[in-house]
C-alpha cells in the first residue's frame, strides 16, 4: 500500500527587514535625480515626482519600482500592488498602507 505524504504548503515569507535602508549598492536611482533606500523614501518621492518620471519608470515595458521592491527590499506582496498602480499617488498609497502594516506589527 502507497504512503500517503503530506505536503505543507509554503507559508508566505514577507521581507525580514522592510523599512531598514538598503545597501548603497542597492538603492533605486530615479529617472529624475531622486535616490531611494528604503520604502519610505520611495513613498515620499512617488508623492512629489512628475507623472512623467514615474511614466519613465512604470510602464508596459518594464516596471522598475515593482521589480526593486520585490529583488531589493524582498516584498512579493507590495511589488504586485505597485506592478498593477496606475498611477504615481495609487503607487505611494500602496506603499503608505504597506509601511503602516508592519510598523503596527
Amino acid at each position: 500500500m502507497a504512503k500517503k505524504v503530506k505536503i505543507k504548503a509554503k507559508e508566505k515569507k514577507g521581507p525580514e527587514k522592510p523599512l531598514v535602508k538598503v545597501p548603497a549598492q542597492y538603492v533605486f536611482y530615479c529617472h529624475d535625480g531622486g535616490v531611494f533606500a528604503d520604502l519610505r523614501e520611495l513613498a515620499e518621492g512617488l508623492k512629489a515626482m512628475s507623472d512623467e518620471t514615474f511614466a519613465y519608470h512604470s510602464n508596459l515595458q518594464k516596471q522598475d519600482f515593482s521589480n526593486w521592491v520585490r529583488d531589493v527590499i524582498g516584498d512579493e506582496e507590495l511589488a504586485n500592488d505597485l506592478a498593477k498602480a496606475g498611477n504615481r499617488l495609487q503607487a505611494a498609497e500602496y506603499l503608505v498602507a504597506r509601511i503602516a502594516s508592519f510598523i503596527s506589527k
